[in-house]
């Protein structure tokens, strides 16, 4: 084996497990550690008795024709259990409720219906979302990198536009509320509520602050495809886990690295366990706000300081709460997935916004027959969770809120068999992760595209990826991250 082909990968959450299997299929030999006892990171799962809940991402996307993660199975010759949604959700507010169609047509005429007076607003704002979409999918179709840092780098980006693209310059300083703005919607409260929903789910942010481009892809996305993952979408990082063993690779659960340093151009891993595992390449699959734990001062400094100046910056948390419950006390006709929005005031955060998945009902990898399994989450501010006092406070105030808000949808909720609480200590402690933030950086302008972080630390032969990396959060972010480290390393010969 050729010594500068082998790779330690830390973290064996989905950027991780891509970059690994992708390098792994090409000849490098891979070795990926896991601090937890399960693959998948924030889209993992834990078992209680009889019963699988995912521990955070539910809602799959991407596994369209042409999606990043059908483009990557695909290339490995892989292949995950899929249902596709044509109601991709509903939306409860206190006093209506609004379905989300996967259907783009659909969607249209249905908020037209829902919207009395603004049928024209509603036509005009969607068409220039699909379109502004149009442009950035075409460009992500080639899976570009930013922030460009490197020739080949800068060549693919230039390689990727065409003339079309120059609709989007004018876009790129705007926040998501310039658009709400120019087709006049900016007024209609439930409609920029419904769309913050959407927003604050996978952009973490909402339509002031977050970046107009992205924002309309965030949008349409939907329109191209949203699924159902059976089991759950830890069934990805599976995949890709045991790719990785059938074809050479090693994949060790229970090592958590604990020390980073370099060595005659190598470098050289430690584990909790005082193991050493030695390669020409890492590639770390942690929060940037972990590096410091793992990299000695000197080295951590070699850093670029874009990326030392993210790094002392919070991430969001997340309150989640898992549920198992008898098929019988649930409501009919339940969709699969739904939002909870408890404020008329539009706040979006601290339990006002709860993102409810529901396992379908003939999914017994989650629950046997009969049963159906809830995971429930709500954004918040890891600033106010910092002392032991105001945690312990606020995370009975959150159980009692989440529990309330989603007592609205599942009126027999207090019959569940399991339920079980994950504030940001559970979170930290399952995933590793600094303070238990998750879901990388809000996409506003301060971090969204140009400038975000690019998969490149500053140091030779050190490579980051998961979701404060760009594209940044969920499955997809965390996926696209991993096969830019895939091609530096393999120095762009291959592509999906």
């Amino acid at each position: 084996m050729n010594v500068s082909r082998e790779v330690v990968v830390i973290g064996g959450g989905i950027g991780g497990l891509t970059a690994a299997a992708l390098l792994t299929k090409v000849g490098f030999s891979v070795t990926v550690l896991e601090a937890s006892r399960e693959w998948g990171g924030c889209a993992g799962k834990f078992n209680r008795g009889k019963y699988t809940f995912p521990v955070g991402a539910t809602l799959g996307m991407g596994f369209e024709q042409g999606g990043v993660h059908e483009r990557i199975l695909r290339f490995l010759g892989l292949d995950v259990e899929v249902q596709k949604l044509s109601t991709v959700m509903d939306v409860h507010f206190p006093h209506r409720t609004l379905t989300y169609y996967q259907n783009r047509q659909a969607h249209i005429a249905y908020l037209q219906k829902e919207f009395k007076g603004y049928e024209n607003n509603i036509m005009s704002f969607y068409k220039e979302v699909e379109q502004i979409a149009l442009e950035v999918r075409k460009l992500m179709a080639h899976l570009p990198i930013l922030p460009p840092k490197t020739f080949a780098e800068w060549r693919k980006l230039v390689a990727a536009l065409e003339f079309s693209s120059l609709r989007l310059i004018p876009h790129f300083p705007q926040t998501f509320s310039a658009l709400l703005k120019k087709h006049g919607l900016q007024g209609e409260k439930d409609f920029v509520h419904f769309i913050d929903g959407q927003l604050i789910d996978s952009m973490q942010t909402t339509s002031a602050s977050c970046s107009l481009v992205l924002a309309c892809l965030a949008l349409d996305i939907y329109h191209e495809g949203a699924f159902y993952v059976k089991g759950g979408l830890y069934q990805v990082a599976e995949v890709l886990q045991m790719y990785i063993e059938d074809y050479g690779g090693k994949t060790l659960k229970g090592r958590e690295a604990v020390r980073i340093e370099r060595k005659d151009n190598r470098w050289v891993i430690h584990d909790h366990r005082n193991n050493a595992y030695d390669a020409f390449h890492v590639v770390c699959n942690v929060p940037i706000q972990n590096l410091s734990t793992i990299l000695d001062k000197d080295m951590y400094m070699k850093l670029t300081p874009k990326l030392r100046a993210k790094a002392k910056l919070p991430q969001w948390g997340t309150y989640t709460m898992y549920l198992a419950i008898k098929e019988e006390d649930l409501p009919s006709k339940l969709s699969l997935f739904q939002q909870i929005l408890l404020s008329e005031q539009g706040v979006m955060t601290e339990g006002e916004h709860i993102f409810v998945s529901v396992s379908h009902p003939n999914d017994e990898r989650r629950a046997p027959q009969g049963y159906r399994t809830i995971t429930a989450s709500t954004h918040i501010d890891l600033t106010k969770w910092q002392t032991r006092e105001a945690y312990d406070q606020r995370k009975k105030i959150m159980e009692k809120k989440m529990i309330t808000g989603i007592k609205t949808l599942i009126p027999h909720i207090e019959r569940a068999i399991h339920q079980i609480s994950g504030a940001p200590m559970a979170w930290e402690r399952f995933t590793s992760r600094a303070h238990g933030g998750v879901g990388g950086f809000p996409q506003t302008l301060e971090h969204a595209l140009f400038n975000s972080l690019s998969h490149r630390s500053g140091i030779n032969g050190l490579w980051l990826c998961g979701d404060t990396i760009f594209p940044g959060a969920g499955t997809i972010g965390a996926s696209v991250s991993g096969y830019h480290v895939f091609q530096s390393i393999t120095e762009h010969k291959y592509t999906i």
